[in-house]
């Protein structure tokens, strides 16, 4: 069997201690370092590999500490902190010519995507995003039925996600704009955006949009209406505030065809030419940790690169730009 590659994880939370307890059993991997500022954080992750009967991986308090001593005794880095810090952290990893799984969203504007591109480029490592949606084997299929012209041109789309967010998470880091980057529309509301923005095909022309923060620091409920450079039209409406739950619902309308997609690419509807193909169901990824392994082995396409995270990056800039002068049309700057 070939030797396993050595992983490295800077952000030890709940989403890091979920993944963990199927990476400490996979045989391509070895968990040996990971670095939090939080101690109870550190200890919990540690336990997870414990209890897998992983080996115990060494710990940091300091992720710049933890990367100066082992970068040399690592292969992949994973990312899981608050969205505030990816840019920073991303860049860090990159420099020290490790590859790159990085939790989503990729950074918080597009200053730090332009950052984070040079430093990939410079070192040539891997760098991939973790959107669940942009994984998804039917969202990666819609894109490529598309890119060969079978549905027609692209003329409209219309997004909506929803979840009882505000309440799920009174408290909770996402909800402070100083570390979050944003609330609701950035959080959740970013994997309806980057499902967008993977199967548009397209980067964004223009953007007008409105927020709702409903009484809490971030925003609540956010509408979006947008032009593609293709000229297709887009309208993204998020809802942060309702009862329990959490579902979204895309739709892409093409020349040819209607392609009904949700952001995580668990289901997905299509009709062409008037016929209506089955609707088809995949499970979300609950381990994507393997995809980003056929990426770097170069057998499967990189659908998170930091190409689509410049993307991502710009439309939500303008968002911001627009929201915060009551609407006004803002012309998303190129690259």
């Amino acid at each position: 069997m070939s030797e396993k590659l050595r992983l490295g994880v800077i952000g030890s939370g709940l989403k890091a201690a979920e993944y963990a307890q199927s990476w400490a059993k996979m045989d391509e991997l070895e968990f040996v370092v990971l670095a939090d500022t939080s101690a109870p954080s550190r200890q919990r992750l540690i336990d997870v590999c414990l209890a897998a009967g992983a080996p115990e991986p060494a710990a940091y308090d300091d992720y710049k500490q933890m990367l100066a001593e082992w970068r040399d005794k690592l292969d992949i880095v994973y990312i899981s902190t608050p969205h505030a810090f990816h840019g920073e952290q991303a860049a860090a990893v990159a420099e020290a010519g490790l590859d790159l799984f990085l939790e989503k969203p990729m950074v918080t504007t597009v200053a730090e995507a332009k950052t984070l591109i040079a430093a990939q480029k410079k070192s040539n490592v891997t760098i991939v995003t973790a959107f669940q949606g942009g994984l998804s084997p039917l969202v990666l299929d819609t894109r490529k039925r598309a890119l060969a012209g079978e549905f027609g041109e692209l003329v409209a789309i219309s997004g909506m996600i929803w979840e009882s967010w505000a309440s799920n998470y009174v408290g909770h880091w996402k909800q402070q704009p100083e570390i979050s980057g944003g609330g609701f529309m950035f959080d959740t509301g970013a994997h309806m955006m980057n499902t967008v923005c993977l199967l548009a095909n397209s980067d964004f022309a223009s953007v007008s949009a409105y927020m709702n923060n409903h009484g809490k620091q971030v925003d609540i409920a956010t509408a979006v209406s947008a032009r593609l450079d293709n000229g297709a039209l887009v309208t993204l409406t998020a809802a942060g505030e309702g009862p329990p739950g959490c579902a979204s619902y895309i739709t892409f309308f093409y020349a040819n065809a209607i392609v009904r997609i949700d952001a995580w690419g668990g289901w997905r509807e299509i009709s062409v030419n008037g016929k209506s193909e089955p609707r088809e169901e995949a499970e979300i990824l609950g381990n994507p940790m393997k995809n980003f392994l056929a990426i770097r082995a170069g057998t499967m396409d990189n659908s998170g690169s930091v190409e689509m995270g410049l993307r991502f990056a710009g439309l939500w800039d303008a968002i911001k730009q627009s929201a915060a002068a009551d609407g006004q049309p803002v012309k998303v700057a190129k690259n």
